[in-house]
Order: C-alpha cells, then structure tokens, then sequence
C-alpha cells in the first residue's frame, strides 16, 4: 500500500514545514559546538534544499560550527566523459561553501568538508579522479561515497537513483579503496544492515582505509521487515558488534527518521518531540556507543532526508539528551571531535576553518 506522504520517485517522506512547526522546544545544551556531518544540497522536483534551506536549519538555536555535505547525485555535469560527471556535484558545492565562507552568510561554516563520487570500481580512472575532485573541493574534498545500498525487495530502497546489486563485492571495489586510503580519504559506506556482512569483508580486506558507516548500518523496517524491528534489531545489533571490533571502522549515528526505518512518525497529527524520539532511538544509539565508544561515533543529521519525520532543532535536542550522561570529552567527540579528526577539518586554512573555540 502506497504512502501519500513518501515521494513516488524518490521514496523520501514529503518534507512539511507547517507540520514541523507545530512542535517546538526548548533549545538544550545551546552552547555545545556541533559539526554535523552528513547533510545534503538539491535542486529536486520533490523540494530543494539549498543553502538558505540548510542555514535555516543550522541557525534555528543549535551551535553549529560546520557541516559536511555528503555525495547525493546533484548538478552532475550534463556532457562530458560518464566517470567526471560528478566533478560537477563537486564543483556545485564547493561554490556553496565559497559563498558560506565568506561571511556573509553567518557564521556556520557550510560544507566545509565536501563528500563526493568517485566509482571505485575504475581502477586506474580512480587515482586522476580523485585528484580532479580535490582540485576542484578547494581545499575542502574529504572523502567519497558510492552508491551501495541495495535490497533485492523492489519495496526497499533510499536511493534517488537505485544502484545495481553488488559493487561493494565487486572484485575491483576494494583495489579502489586500497587507492583511496592512499590519498588518505575516508569511504563513507550506506548500506543497510542486510549488507553489513560485506562492509565487514571490505573493511578486512583493506585495514588502512577508514570506513564510515553511514545511519547506524541501515536497520530496515519497511517492504519484508515491516513491522518487524524487534527481529532485526538483534540482528543488526551482532553486525554492528562485529565492525566494532574492527578498528578502522567508524559509524555516524542518525538517520533513524528516513522511511526505510520504518517509524510511522510522518503519519501522526503532530510531529514528535526529542523525548518520544530519544526513547525510539536509544536502543541503536547506546548500541553503537557502547560498541564503538564516542571517538568512533559522530552524531548527524543527515537533512533534508530526515526532515520528513522532524525538525533541526528536535533532532538534535534528541540527540543531546541520548548523551546527557557522556563526560565532557565524550560530548566532545560525538558532537564534533570525531567528524572533525575522521574527515581531517582541522587541515584547513584559518581562512576556511571551522573555529571551535569558545565564542
């Protein structure tokens, strides 16, 4: 049965500011410096999200420093050769972070680092590939991301465009990872928690490359797991013990509101608050938590995806409250420290720079 509130195309939940404003709260915690590290720009037919858009967001109570956008399929070149179209994604927001760091725009230092695409499986394409996209970030490129997520069940997807089955098996992906850790970038992985198996071969099969693990590992609840959390939960919590126990793996911990999760937030007369979401949420938090410890977990908010279930601000009150008993240095790395040490802010010219120092 179809959902009138998730776009038909791009299987996103329709983002409603009306709904979102009729909860509000309290901002918590409002001094905590935060760099979010996973957020989107598009121009769609579903609704854009630019950069007034996030800086909106950003600038509705919550500290934050900075931000790093993170690959989505967005202004890619319309000729040229296939493997340097997404040069132009690159490009597009290197232009938005141009703009942000100008000043003009507040202080939130938007897209300061940059996430792109480069396919892995290119073999010699991929090193002058990577070194195009570097040119082109300024100075901000840290990492790429490839189109991962994949579930056989037509019912289960989250990409705008669906991938074919397999490229993190693909005999070629892990020599093109072997190449990227030689750059030393990150790899940020979305796969969902059916695929977390092959997250853990590639991260064996290639220890010097720094894995991200994007939206805790993709617990599903939609299409054959509907209804079914409670089964897949230990499930995914044994996947998740298993890439913990590898030290070059790292997870971002959010995008628990996208509809492949599964949560019926959107359908309810008002949206939720950051208790009822800390309470559904603190089950995959304190999993990977525990399982990782905070220098490995960097809290997101992986907008506008998310927006669809709640606000910026309720997002991350809820957030705050799941670390409400960390110490201060722990606070430290979920919110910020571990964004900024994994994708290597801190390499930016004082011009660019992230300032993290009291205000």
């Amino acid at each position: 049965m179809s959902d009138p509130l998730v776009h038909p195309v791009s299987r996103q939940i329709v983002v409603r500011e009306d709904w979102l404003r009729q909860t509000q709260e309290p901002i918590l915690e409002p001094a905590l410096p935060i760099v979010d590290p996973h957020h989107h720009l598009w121009a769609k037919d579903h609704g854009d999200y630019l950069l007034p858009d996030l800086l909106k967001d950003t600038g509705s109570g919550h500290d934050i420093r900075g931000t790093i956008f993170v690959q989505c399929g967005e202004m890619y070149r319309a000729s040229g050769p296939d493997d340097e179209k997404s040069l132009g994604e690159t490009e597009f927001v290197a232009g938005v972070a141009a703009m942000s760091a100008s000043g003009r725009y507040g202080p939130t230092r938007a897209c300061a680092g940059i996430i792109g695409m480069v396919d892995l499986t290119l073999g010699d394409r991929v090193t002058p590939l990577l070194e195009a996209h570097t040119a082109a970030a300024g100075g901000r490129f840290c990492g790429i991301r490839n189109r991962t997520a994949w579930h056989s069940s037509p019912e289960v997807t989250s990409n705008l465009v669906t991938p074919p089955p397999g490229p993190l098996e693909h005999p070629a992906f892990a020599d093109g990872a072997k190449r990227l850790a030689a750059f030393g970038l990150p790899l940020d992985v979305w796969a969902y928690h059916t695929q977390l198996p092959h997250v853990v071969a590639l991260a064996r099969a290639v220890p010097e490359l720094t894995v991200v693990v994007d939206h805790v590992g993709g617990p599903l609840g939609i299409g054959p797991f509907t209804g079914k959390q409670a089964e897949v939960f230990p499930d995914w919590k044994r996947r998740m013990q298993e890439l913990a126990a590898l030290p070059n793996v790292v997870v971002k911990v959010g995008g628990l509101t996208m509809y492949v999760s599964g949560f019926d937030f959107h359908r309810r007369p008002r949206p939720p608050g950051s208790e009822e979401l800390a309470k559904t949420w603190r089950p995959y938090v304190e999993t990977c938590i525990e399982a990782f410890g905070p220098s490995r977990c960097m809290f997101e908010s992986n907008f506008p995806v998310d927006k669809g279930m709640c606000s910026y601000p309720v997002l991350w009150n809820a957030l705050k409250r799941l670390a409400a008993g960390a110490g201060a240095d722990e606070k430290t790395a979920l919110f910020s420290g571990t964004a900024m040490r994994v994708y290597k802010l801190g390499r930016l010219p004082a011009s660019l720079a992230i300032d993290l120092s009291s205000p």
